[in-house]
């Protein structure tokens, strides 16, 4: 059974950092794309970030390039998620998301979903 489980999400001031990992299990993970997204209360899940499965590559949304670096060990199965220099914009429940299709920054394309780790920019 293909599962994803996000972790490392917190409170901290803005300017801070966080690291969220999403550990696989259950499936092939080379085979699969990974991404990102986030929840605020009230707003609609935006995407955040991508990773590919083959090469690599990444993608980032224009709110958080050059802050954010997105990664991913096949050997341990994990994706990360470095967040630096967070704004409290950023608060929200981050979830990632797995497809075997090319990255995506629709939500809607992507079938399986872990439970989302909260983050909170707050001072």
């Amino acid at each position: 059974q293909l599962q994803l489980v996000e972790s490392g999400g917190g409170l901290v001031q803005p300017g801070g950092s966080l690291r969220l990992s999403c550990a696989a299990s259950g499936f092939t993970f080379d085979y699969y794309n990974i991404g990102w997204f986030r929840q605020a209360p009230g707003k609609e899940r935006e995407w955040v970030s991508c990773i590919g499965r083959g090469d690599k590559s990444s993608y980032y949304a224009d709110s958080v390039k050059g802050r954010f670096t997105i990664s991913r060990d096949n050997a341990e199965n994990t994706v990360y998620l470095q967040m630096n220099s967070l704004k409290p914009e950023d608060t929200a429940v981050y979830y990632c998301a797995a497809r075997q299709s090319m990255c995506n920054i629709d939500f809607r394309a992507f079938a399986h979903w872990g439970q989302g780790t909260q983050v909170t920019v707050s001072s």
